[in-house]
């Protein structure tokens, strides 16, 4: 009874064997690889450019001091909402104060030079007017007395007298004269004086008020970096000690562009975005505005798009960073390839029948699936197919837009359609070859 057991056992391991054996040599085996593969798909495809950037308000304003001083009073802190000439800080005005009364003494002091000045010059114009009737008195002698000498009624000596006389008066005149110029001119120097006082008064009286600090608009305070009892310092650069949000229902997001998508986006077009405060929801916005000024950080040359987006529940707040989904381009229904097959390298893969890679032009119309302008021209690119016995074909292709990990189709007349079959990686490792047999034990 053990002996047959071991027979009959002994006969089916051979059976086994032999039957595997038949089954290899009728398979026949065959060194084509088994390439990993992906399908062809028809739908909608959307072109997009990631980025991240900063909530903000669209008007927040800084407020600062223009003069220095210790803060006395504080009268809006963090969440206030505040109107446009509110009071909201007051810096110590004592020293200010002495400022003013200084600078008006000194305006008084000159408003009574000016006085001083106005009497001098009517005194000159006095002593002018005396000059002119003694120039005129002698003169008058002079003619007189030179008459009475032609008829020898006096002395040539008197003669003589009168006319020096005469010529004395002259020139008391010209001093007259010289004087009330100079007295008059003393009245413009005195009046200048009065006036650089009065502005040096309108100074002072002008950091008098500016110890008041004001809101220039109305908003809600998002920020105070002042507390009372600190003393400010405006130097260069005036100190910032609240900042103003105009309004928090309209905000924006300005995103970081890489220099390389900075081309593809547009005034205009739609764009969406997700806080962390907020996981799972997507806020929608528009691209408002493409700054020209870069940013080199690390030698990675960014530019800022503003990407407006109304608040209206109030929900997100300034400073959250988002992480923003610009759509540059949108197709509704395309003929999709995936990206790895456009990455696919086969060295060996011959031309498939349909592709003529040096003869290839590229479409019309770029955009032809959708009938928009194009962002991005057409590039070509190339694609594997297989054949009956599973060999890769090198294939040609136009390609649109892409969304990352599917890219459109232009030219679907050579020969592809929905469900072909692409080559979208090398065999694995140890992967079975075409039309092999399977081991069977």
């Amino acid at each position: 009874m053990r002996k047959n057991s071991k027979w009959v056992w002994g006969l089916a391991v051979v059976l086994a064997v032999g039957a595997g054996g038949w089954w290899w040599a009728s398979r026949g085996g065959s060194d084509v690889p088994v390439y990993r593969t992906g399908t062809l798909e028809r739908g909608p495809l959307l072109a997009t450019v990631a980025a991240s950037g900063a909530v903000n308000p669209v008007t927040q304003v800084s407020v600062g001091t223009q003069v220095s001083g210790q803060i006395k009073e504080l009268f809006a802190d963090f969440n206030d909402e505040v109107k446009a000439g509110q009071l909201i800080a007051m810096l110590d005005p004592e020293t200010f104060e002495y400022r003013v009364r200084s600078a008006q003494a000194d305006v008084d002091a000159a408003r009574a030079a000016v006085l001083t000045a106005q009497a001098n010059a009517a005194a000159s114009r006095a002593a002018l007017s005396k000059a002119q009737v003694d120039l005129a008195e002698a003169q008058r002698d002079f003619e007189r007395k030179r008459d009475l000498a032609d008829k020898q009624f006096i002395a040539q000596s008197e003669v003589d007298r009168t006319r020096a006389l005469v010529n004395t008066s002259g020139e008391l005149l010209k001093l007259a004269q010289a004087q009330l110029s100079v007295t008059e001119a003393q009245i413009k120097t005195v009046q200048a004086n009065v006036a650089q006082r009065e502005a040096v008064l309108g100074q002072a009286r002008i950091d008098l008020g500016r110890t008041r600090i004001t809101s220039p608009v109305n908003g809600i305070v998002i920020k105070r970096a002042i507390e009372r009892g600190q003393t400010v310092a405006a130097s260069l650069q005036s100190p910032e000690l609240f900042v103003i949000a105009q309004n928090l229902r309209d905000m924006q997001v300005e995103a970081s562009i890489d220099e390389s998508d900075v081309g593809r986006i547009r005034l205009g077009q739609k764009a969406n975005f997700t806080v962390d405060a907020f996981p799972g929801q997507t806020f929608e916005g528009e691209v408002r505005q493409v700054r020209k000024a870069a940013s080199n950080v690390a030698n990675v040359v960014t530019y800022v798009a503003v990407v407006r987006f109304a608040n209206a529940d109030g929900r997100l707040l300034p400073g959250m960073t988002a992480n923003v989904r610009v759509i540059t381009d949108k197709r509704d229904e395309v003929l999709k390839v995936p990206n790895a097959a456009l990455r696919m390298r086969i060295a060996d893969a011959a031309p498939a029948a349909t592709s003529a890679p040096n003869t290839v032009a590229a479409p019309a119309d770029a955009a032809s699936a959708s009938g928009t302008k194009p962002v991005n021209p057409a590039r070509r690119g190339r694609i594997y197919l297989l054949d009956a016995a599973g060999k890769p074909l090198a294939t040609t292709v136009w390609l649109g837009i892409t969304d990352g990990s599917s890219t459109e189709l232009l030219d679907p007349d050579a020969g592809l359609k929905d469900g072909t079959q692409v080559v979208t990686g090398n065999p694995l490792a140890g992967a079975p070859r075409a039309n092999a047999p399977k081991v069977p034990f």
